[in-house]
Parts: C-alpha cells; structure tokens; sequence
C-alpha cells in the first residue's frame, strides 16, 4: 500500500500496489502492521457497505461526537463517488475546510478519515456500492450530522443533487462547534 498524506492533519489516501499476473491481481486492502508504522488506527470494530442505486445520491454528512467518534477508511467497491471530508477540529489548521477525492471501482483508492471529520459522499454513477471500515461502534446518541450545501463550507459537488434523505437535508446550519464536543 502507498499512503500519501493530505494536506489535512491525519487524513491519507491509501492506494493499493498490486501484483498482478496472468489471473489478474492481488492486493492488501489493510495491514495493521503497515497502518500501526505511521501511526494509524487498526482497530476496527465495525464493517459497513452502503448501496446507492441513483447517479447523484448524496449521503452526508455525518460523523459521532466523542467519547464515540469514529475512524473511517472508506472505499468505493462498485461505480464512483466523490468523497467528502470536512474538518471540524477546532484546533486543526484547517478547520472548517473541506477535500473531495474521486474514489471508483477502477482506481480502488481508500480515504483514511479520523475523528472530528464530518463525512460524505455523491455518487457519480448509478449502482454505487460504498465500503467502509469503522473504528467505533455506531452510537445512535453520538449521530451528529452538517448540511451538504451549507455555506459556512462551501462544498463543491459534482452533480446536481438526485436523492438525499430527510435528514441530511435538514441538518441546521453549522454553529462553530467541534465534531469533539458533547
């Protein structure tokens, strides 16, 4: 695996090397031992998929406030997304900022997310299948969420919005605190 840091504090994308022959190929999708060298999380407690029939789907965006916050490596297993993070860490450089990586089938790229992330996604073609590696068990309580199209981000997606759900859609708008706050 190649991980190449972001410019957001503790947020890699993970891209596989494979080895490929004659059947085609093989890759590690994880290592702790790799992931533990640099310092990452290794333990994950949940594995998650989520499938999104409609090009334009917006799930997002989401994230749990401690003591149950969660890291997320995330994957596209079928179809494309772009994939968003949005840094709620007040004490971070680049608080309030967001990033957006291209995650496809084809390019089996992964996004490291830590704690105090918010984090979604569009998908860029009909039949998405996204997977996800998860640190912390889900905490129905923690489940805390920011609006797609709030301006106190800006974020800038691909598409024109097909689908999203009642709740992502009325997440209120962002009031200054940290996804670390109770």
């Amino acid at each position: 695996m190649r991980f190449t840091e972001t410019i957001f504090p503790d947020v890699w994308v993970v891209d596989l090397n494979p080895a490929w022959d004659s059947r085609g190929f093989f890759a590690r999708t994880f290592c702790g031992r790799e992931f533990g060298e640099i310092g990452l999380e290794t333990d994950f407690v949940q594995h998650s998929t989520s499938y999104s029939k409609t090009k334009g789907t917006l799930r997002g965006m989401h994230f749990q406030l401690a003591p149950h916050s969660e890291t997320k490596i995330v994957s596209c297993r079928r179809g494309a997304i772009w994939d968003v993070v949005i840094d709620l860490r007040v004490e971070s450089p680049t608080y309030c900022h967001w990033l957006g990586y291209e995650l496809t089938s084809e390019n089996r790229r992964q996004l490291y997310i830590p704690p105090g992330l918010a984090h979604g996604f569009q998908t860029l073609s009909d039949d998405a299948e996204v997977y996800y590696l998860i640190s912390s068990f889900y905490e129905p309580r923690a489940a805390r969420g920011v609006r797609y199209n709030d301006p106190a981000f800006a974020v800038e997606w691909p598409l024109p919005l097909t689908v999203i759900s009642d709740q992502d859609a009325a997440w209120s708008d962002f009031s200054g605190h940290s996804a670390q706050q109770a």
